[in-house]
């Protein structure tokens, strides 16, 4: 059962490793964007990796703490279970202290109902910054994700054979 646990756990967190993998790859070809073709494509990920992050991020971190308390006497997995927790609850930091904010601020002018707009109602304030400062906050914090949730996926992978 906890081997079947472990595996669930892993496809969670790679879910959160694949949404973090799509926004880095994307990052070459949307540097060449103008400014109104930016933030247009940026309205176009919500709902989508939205859902999917409350599956494979949230999802992950629960599961991760479950798994690592189940195994909390396995030697090196149990280990290698805290460093993907680690890894995991620090790409989360990124995506809340980071790319949530300047999220807002693509997303303001969109109609994304009660709850959306709710979602991404933190406001950056009067903060004037250009556009290319928040797109480079919002795809550099995408790549330092892509590479905690490979980081995350992988102690989690090798924790399953140790």
């Amino acid at each position: 059962m906890v081997k079947t646990f472990h595996v669930f756990t892993l496809l969670l967190v790679a879910i959160a490793m694949a949404l973090s993998l799509a926004h880095a790859l994307e990052f070459p070809g949307k540097l060449r964007l103008s400014r109104d073709a930016y933030i247009e494509v940026q309205s176009i990920y919500y709902p989508g990796f939205t859902l999917g992050g409350m599956v494979g991020d949230a999802g992950g971190l629960l599961a991760l703490a479950i798994l690592t308390w189940l195994l909390r006497d396995a030697g090196s997995a149990f280990w290698w279970l805290i460093a993907a927790f680690a890894l995991l609850a620090a790409m989360n930091l990124v995506y809340w202290v980071l790319i949530h904010p300047v999220n807002g601020f693509w997303l303001r002018d969109t109609d994304l109902g009660k709850f959306g707009g709710s979602f991404f109602s933190i406001p950056l304030g009067d903060d004037q910054r250009s556009w290319t400062r928040l797109r480079d906050i919002w795809e550099y914090s995408h790549l330092a994700r892509a590479v905690l949730a490979m980081g995350s996926f992988l102690a989690t992978a090798i924790a399953l054979t140790a």
